[in-house]
């Protein structure tokens, strides 16, 4: 097939529209069936009086052969399709890639917004994401669900909400809230110079990836994708209570010859009975397919503008991209705390999580421009409540941006002098040779990732941190490297790595596939995997331990530079408190050690303690319960309780225990006073940190 203003193309729109085949046009024609294949493929053109019969037979206005018009294209029958159960008696009770994540809106943010970098088409220009939340009621809300045809729908819904499942309660939640508020939320994703929902309807490309299966990523970026799995887009199933999204896509390459609107809903629910009829699972909605072998399946279909308008699903401009609508909108990970987030907090939550984890794809050099424009807006009844909200990431991340706009640029130094400076060290990452295919004797190719350390901003909540990030800059992980000395002035540190640097070549090509091999479904760390495993050499574990190794000593080479000045700042902070531990060791073990603490008092007088702990490994965790205290001149110590306490590497918190993992060396953990309980002042008095045996328990 050619291209959309080719006669071939023309000719085979003209034939789908109809629903004709090439054979029976050749015997309406009189002519063979390879002269029609030939005028299709641009191989050859029909002669004049064959152009009119064509016209004739296809009911075209005459001249429209030549002139290669279309006919106007009317309003299309659609339907809702249910696939069949299983003729086995096989069950599914829900989709299991929709469980792989939490159903919040942060993690959906991450996922469809890296999916979105994952297709950028112009690589000149950033791809642009646009979060619109959209409150429905009244009339607005009863023409909406007339276009999804909700009449049709009810009947299905109301028999898979009476599942026992955790879908079934989900969605008997989500019809409880419809019927009773009369209010529906939706959030629609729309991405610009993307890809778009290319490819055929049933076989390989990225439509078929999202609409038709599961676990299929299908990404035709050259080994860039930040995801691997093909799980992402199940969180825009599992963000919706109804299980229900539906999509509008303009195409970076013809499908049939066109690109504007080609629009299908999927329904994901659990195995129901509905008339005495057994029901599979999935739903589409689209127009009947008339090939024989899907007669009756819904197809996705050119919609006109009205339909995309009636489905809120009208797309900007012509530039290629896809706009996801999930139905039902809402964040699982805040409805067990309260009913539903208003729309100011969800606008809030999405602008924190694209900020968090896209402050690097936003950000722009000099003479580069950045990968990624990201804006959230909120609507109730097509009224603006909240309006587009650029995402600035030299608001969120201000240290973090401005180190890396100074790589970007070329304004990075090898000794700070000053603290707006940007110090730039080399790390290396041995990347270990493959078990098969193409086997790379030796130790492995040598990366060379940059790492990037800047002074904190002031108004940092968190610093002392490597963000860690590869492909188009997301960001994967952020740890706490060890043994910071105590008194370090506060920093924060990003690491590049793969096609993050920027660089090209066989090291990062390589480096970057180790990575995303090393990251599990939900790509926020490098760490053992199946894939790992099974794709890399023997040591593969060993050499992300010496990159992670390597990550700590080149931040220390930088921040240990650094002495503390005069008597005030971090120096004093540090004559104010006093490291401790009691009783948590076993006889002839030695004791856990709280090794290093940073330390500082905020603006209402709350200590904020980050700390390390080091512990004889052993097989067992260890348990252990920081206890903060005031060292004051006279009479006991007193407790003060803990407003906040969080663990970081090699452990995790259970009723303010520490619960150090087993085979660790050491454990990071940090933690916030509650000001409520301090007896005196934090300026009158200094602070003590003790390691105690929790009662009840055993180290």
């Amino acid at each position: 097939m050619g291209e959309a203003n080719t006669f071939g193309a023309w000719l085979d729109r003209q034939l789908a529209r109809r629903e004709v085949s090439q054979s029976q046009l050749a015997a309406a024609l009189d002519v063979s069936r390879a002269a029609v294949s030939a005028w299709v493929n641009n191989r050859a053109m029909p002669r004049a009086d064959k152009l009119s019969a064509i016209e004739r037979y296809l009911e075209l206005v005459p001249g429209a052969s030549t002139a290669l018009d279309e006919p106007e294209r009317g309003e299309v029958e659609v339907q809702w399709y249910h696939r069949k159960a299983h003729a086995d008696g096989g069950r599914e009770y829900g989709n299991a890639a929709a469980f792989a994540f939490d159903a919040d809106l942060a993690v959906l943010a991450r996922e469809a917004t890296q999916n979105s970098l994952d297709e950028r088409y112009d690589k000149s220009r950033p791809v642009r994401v646009k979060f619109t939340l959209h409150e429905l009621s009244g009339e607005t809300l009863n023409n909406f669900l007339g276009a999804l045809q909700w009449s049709e729908l009810e009947p299905h819904y109301d028999a898979a909400a009476q599942q026992s499942q955790k879908v079934g309660r989900v969605l008997a939640e989500g019809l409880r809230q419809l019927r009773e508020t009369n209010r529906l939320l939706l959030l629609r994703i729309d991405d610009y110079n993307a890809s778009g929902l290319t490819g055929s309807e049933y076989a390989d490309g990225r439509y078929a990836a999202v609409v038709r299966r599961q676990l299929d990523s299908h990404k035709e970026n050259g080994g860039r994708a930040g995801g691997s799995y093909g799980l992402g887009k199940a969180t825009l199933w599992a963000t919706s209570r109804l299980g229900l999204v539906l999509m509008n896509s303009t195409l970076s390459r013809p499908y049939k010859g066109l690109t504007e609107r080609r629009v299908v809903g999927r329904l994901d629910l659990p195995w129901r009975e509905v008339s005495g009829v057994p029901y599979a699972g999935p739903a589409w909605f689209g127009e009947p397919d008339s090939e024989p072998e899907y007669r009756g399946v819904s197809r996705s279909w050119w919609a006109d503008q009205e339909t995309t308008e009636r489905l809120h699903l009208k797309r900007e401009n012509a530039e290629p991209g896809t706009s996801f609508l999930i139905v039902g909108a809402h964040d699982a990970g805040d409805d067990a705390e309260k009913d539903s987030l208003s729309l100011a907090d969800m606008h809030a939550k999405l602008v924190a999580a694209l900020a968090n984890n896209f402050w690097a794809s936003m950000t722009a050099g000099r003479s580069t421009q950045p990968l990624l424009h990201a804006s959230v807006t909120a609507l109730r009844n097509h009224q603006v409540v909240i309006p587009d909200e650029r995402v600035d990431p030299r608001e969120h991340r201000p240290s973090e941006s401005r180190a890396l706009q100074a790589y970007l640029d070329g304004d990075t130094v090898g000794v700070s002098e000053s603290s707006d400076d940007v110090t730039l060290v080399k790390v290396p990452l041995m990347v270990p040779p493959l078990r098969s295919g193409g086997v790379r004797t030796g130790k492995g190719t040598l990366h060379e990732a940059v790492l990037l350390v800047t002074s904190a901003d002031g108004g940092d909540s968190e610093y002392n941190r490597v963000v860690c990030m590869r492909g188009s800059r997301m960001t994967v992980q952020t740890r706490r490297p060890r043994e910071i000395p105590l008194g370090t002035d506060p920093f924060q540190a990003v690491l590049l790595a793969g096609y993050a640097t920027g660089r090209e070549g066989e090291d990062v090509e390589l480096a970057e596939a180790f990575l995303r091999a090393s990251e599990p479904p939900e790509h926020d760390k490098w760490d053992r995997t199946d894939e790992l495993a099974a794709v890399y050499a023997r040591g593969a574990l060993s050499r992300l331990n010496e990159f992670r190794t390597a990550m700590d000593d080149a931040v220390r080479s930088v921040v240990g530079r650094k002495e503390s000045r005069g008597d005030t700042g971090p120096a004093a902070l540090r004559e104010r408190l006093r490291l401790g531990v009691r009783n948590v060791r076993r006889r002839n073990e030695s004791p856990p050690v709280l090794h290093l603490l940073n330390a500082r008092v905020d603006a209402i007088g709350a200590w904020h303690i980050e700390a390390e702990v080091r512990v004889p490994q052993r097989d067992d965790p260890w348990l252990v319960a920081p206890v903060a205290k005031f060292d004051v001149r006279s009479g006991g110590r007193p407790v003060l309780a803990w407003a906040e306490l969080s663990a970081g590497e090699n452990c995790h918190i259970e009723d303010g225990v520490l619960r150090i993992d087993p085979g660790a060396r050491d454990a990071f953990f940090s933690g916030v006073t509650d000001v409520n309980s301090h007896p005196v002042k934090a300026a009158l008095a200094r602070l003590v940190v003790d390691l105690q045996t929790p009662r009840g328990g055993a180290a």
